[in-house]
């Protein structure tokens, strides 16, 4: 797929007037997907797909296409679309945010091929699902990033990558997730990451435990975590929003509001899946400090929101949203969770999260699957569906008793047009008091 791209991106070169500059980022995979459901394969595919976007510029007038690419020779149609942005581009306005990198960085990037065979992960997970009713999706292979520009600049990514988002299913709302991603199958992580699922799948069998709203102790999973993380980073470390006041973190950002210290966020890009490079040509700091020690240090800037408040990007994309983004390890050991936790709840996951206050970075949400009640730092029983309702600061901040100090890589599962290459690391963390409101 590289030299396609090349070829592509030398042919588009050649194809330009005096005054005509491009840009061209490619997009493309090479996926197997396999689907269960009582431990059984019941859907197998693989999917190859090749996407090239082609942005046409004159001066601050830009135009774009994106085209789909056959893998053979697309040469017609990547001249055709150039003639076609040629024309859109003389009607269209001067765009006063558009900024590009004129500096050529060329880099690449091309992470070692350490997938597992698909019969040796596909083994791994029936194995695993045996006498469980184990449903799920296992998608891996090879997913490609290219840029190219006019000024000569050449960037390329290959990611070698899996994800296995699986679930036991036990009855009605009940459930264990589990999930396995990466870039090489570690089997006896993945086979410890199973028998705790089934070990809490026993626990879930019990008679199931309701209790009243309230304050609870309360340990937030990983999984958990990735839920809430998923929300604040909707807005919550981008420029235009820190600018126009319409992060969730306003209170950090104008008010001096600070988190426990032992916070500490940061986009780090050196050690995530996404590609290093985004779409306007700026390569992306090995890493972007968002939250130092509790206190707010900066945000995420994309080249339009650069240009807009007069600062220098540092790698975003148009959404300004992290996808690499990385939290602290804390002290707490994995076998000391629930010790520590005492008498409250273990949630394993949050789902349906929103803000019910924004500007307070007030949230609220529910837990799914497999959350329990923990007594003298024994599961006791699973605990019905509650809805939570608390603050960022109250639950991260006065409220933090600690964070694991192993982290799990959470790789986003989405495969929605294309499977996604956001990730996040972050470890667990216990919170003295989160408000339990239904």
């Amino acid at each position: 797929m590289q030299q396609q791209f090349l070829g592509l991106a030398d042919l588009i070169q050649s194809q330009l007037r005096t005054g005509e500059g491009y840009l061209a980022e490619f997009s493309g995979e090479t996926s197997q997907f396999v689907r269960f459901n009582r431990s059984a394969v019941r859907q197998a595919g693989a999917v190859e797909q090749r996407y090239l976007t082609l942005e046409l510029f004159r001066g601050k007038r830009h135009a774009s296409q994106q085209i789909t690419l056959t893998g053979r020779d697309d040469t017609d149609a990547v001249a055709a679309a150039v003639v076609t942005l040629r024309d859109v581009l003389a009607d269209t306005p001067e765009d006063p945010h558009f900024l590009i990198n004129e500096t050529p960085t060329s880099t690449t990037r091309i992470l070692p091929n350490q997938l597992p065979a698909e019969e040796e992960a596909l083994a791994a997970i029936i194995a695993a699902g045996k006498s469980h009713d184990l449903v799920g999706l296992y998608a891996a292979g090879p997913i490609h990033r290219g840029f190219a520009n006019s000024y000569g600049q050449r960037n390329w990514d290959t990611a070698h990558a899996f994800a296995a988002d699986l679930s036991f299913y036990l009855q009605s709302d009940k459930a264990v997730k589990v999930d396995h991603a990466g870039t090489a199958w570690d089997a006896s992580a993945f086979a410890a990451k199973m028998d705790g699922a089934t070990a809490r799948l026993e626990a879930l069998a019990r008679p199931p435990k309701t209790i009243a709203p309230g304050s609870y102790r309360v340990f937030l999973a990983p999984a958990a975590m990735e839920e809430l993380f998923s929300l604040l980073s909707w807005g919550g470390f981008s420029l235009a929003a820190e600018k126009t006041a319409t992060t969730p973190f306003i209170r950090m950002v104008e008010g001096g509001a600070r988190l426990d210290p032992r916070i500490t966020l940061a986009e780090n890009s050196a050690e995530g899946l996404a590609p290093g490079f985004q779409g306007e040509g700026f390569v992306k700091p090995a890493t972007v400090p968002l939250i130092t020690k509790g206190v707010w240090t900066g945000s995420l800037a994309s080249p339009r929101s650069a240009a807009e408040f007069g600062v220098a990007p540092n790698g975003a994309d148009g959404a300004e949203a992290p996808v690499a983004l990385d939290m602290a390890a804390g002290d707490l050991a994995a076998a000391d969770v629930l010790r520590t936790l005492g008498t409250g709840i273990y949630v394993g996951n949050l789902w349906y999260l929103n803000y019910s206050d924004r500007n307070a970075c007030r949230f609220t949400g529910m837990t799914r699957f497999a959350t329990f009640w923990v007594e003298n730092g024994e599961i006791v029983a699973p605990l019905n569906v509650m809805r939570f309702d608390d603050t960022i600061y109250r639950m991260l901040g006065e409220n933090l008793v600690g964070l694991t100090a192993q982290r799990d890589l959470r790789v986003a599962t989405d495969t929605y047009e294309a499977r996604s290459t956001r990730s996040m690391r972050l470890p667990g963390a216990v919170i003295a008091d989160l408000a339990m409101t239904l």
